[in-house]
This record gives structure tokens, C-alpha cells and sequence, in this order.
């Protein structure tokens, strides 16, 4: 998969169109990784240093390496990126097999405008992979922001109170191999409803965070 999807942001604030690009990660040129790679440090970086470092030395990715990605690109380049990987993730005694969206990135102009885009641009992407679930996970304090986004318009259910449980991408002597975070998660019903989406509020990643 490798195309060009029309999605277009015309008509708010008079923003130029967004071409999507879908693509699987074997399909990136070096030249589309060093693009990224700018893109996401200049829209990690505002949001503390350390948090563009693992874009360094041309990386495009900050964690586990994605499967398939959904990139935005506007006359500007590169405005708005997000991507998938299908996985198992333990929930409970329950392991389930879902498309872990993340490297989600939107330039500061079209703030407000990239979550729910991309999201409708995945929705389609996730059904063709085949899987039961989409899911992925933010920061508490972002509850408030992504349930008037993407809860409210019924784009994705959204799991408060979560904690999950994820192995570090690199092995460090000072701190254990493992982390646990307490978030906000975001579902997509895909191939199954809501109704089988397995309680409980801790879930093994078992994996580096997309």
C-alpha cells in the first residue's frame, strides 16, 4: 500500500488541502525518513527537549517501529503523521489482537484540525488490516481535549484511568527495563464491538510504545 488519499482541510481558515500518503514502512525512502524525522523534532521539541531526541541522526520513529503509516502533506511538506502496528497486548488474563495507532504529529497551524483527521483517514486503513481493535493512548491531562475531538463525534470510545505497562525501547543501567504509566486510552471498534473490548484497567503492552 502505497497511494495518495484526498483529504482536505479546505474550507477552514482557507488552509490549503492535506494529500494523505499511505504507505508501509518498507516502502519509506531515506529521503521520506529524514523529512520526518525534521518534521517530528520540530513538533516534539516545543514540548521538551528530550522528547525530540529520539528523532536524531535522521530516526522517524521514537519507540517500537511502526508497520504502516498515514502521512499528511500540505504545500508546507509534511503537516500531519500518524501510524499503526498490529500487535498483542494482555489485557487482564485476555490477550488481544489490536492496531496500536501512535507518532502522532500535526504541524502548530493546523492544530485542532489533525487528531480527527488522521483518525478518519486510519479508520478505513485498520478495516482492510483486519483487525478487532484499534487502540492507542495519551496523556492524562489531554482527557478533557481528546474526548471533544474524537469522543464526542464517536470516532473512538475513550478509557480513562488506565495504567499500562510498556518495555523501554533501549537498556539502561540506572532504571528497570519496564515503565508504568497511568493514561487516557482511545479505542476503535473495528472487525468487533465495543461490548467485547475486555475490562479491567491494566494492560501489558509487552513492547516499547509505538
Amino acid at each position: 500500500m502505497n497511494m495518495i488519499v484526498p483529504e482536505s482541510t479546505r474550507g477552514v481558515s482557507a488552509r490549503p488541502p492535506v494529500r494523505w500518503r499511505l504507505c508501509w514502512e518498507n516502502d519509506l525512502e531515506l529521503a521520506d525518513h529524514i523529512e520526518l524525522s525534521d518534521f517530528f523534532r520540530k513538533t516534539y521539541g516545543p514540548t521538551g527537549e528530550f522528547n525530540a531526541k529520539p528523532f536524531e541522526g535522521h530516526r522517524s520513529w521514537a519507540g517500537a517501529r511502526p508497520e504502516i503509516r498515514a502521512i499528511g502533506y500540505d504545500d508546507r511538506g509534511v503537516a500531519i503523521h500518524i501510524a499503526a502496528l498490529r500487535r498483542f497486548i494482555k489485557i487482564g488474563q485476555t490477550d488481544l489482537l489490536v492496531a496500536e495507532l501512535g507518532l502522532y504529529g500535526v504541524r502548530p497551524d493546523l492544530e485542532g484540525l489533525g487528531i480527527t483527521h488522521s483518525i478518519r483517514v486510519m479508520y478505513p486503513v485498520l478495516r482492510d488490516l483486519g483487525v478487532p481493535f484499534g487502540f492507542g493512548t495519551v496523556r492524562a491531562a489531554l482527557q478533557k481535549h481528546i474526548t471533544r475531538l474524537l469522543g464526542r463525534q464517536g470516532l473512538a470510545t475513550v478509557l480513562p484511568g488506565l495504567r499500562v505497562r510498556s518495555a523501554r525501547p533501549d537498556i539502561y543501567l540506572t532504571v528497570p527495563p519496564t515503565r508504568v504509566e497511568d493514561v487516557v486510552g482511545l479505542v476503535l471498534p473495528i472487525a468487533r464491538p465495543m461490548s467485547e473490548w475486555p475490562a479491567g484497567d491494566t494492560i501489558e503492552r509487552n513492547g516499547p510504545e509505538l
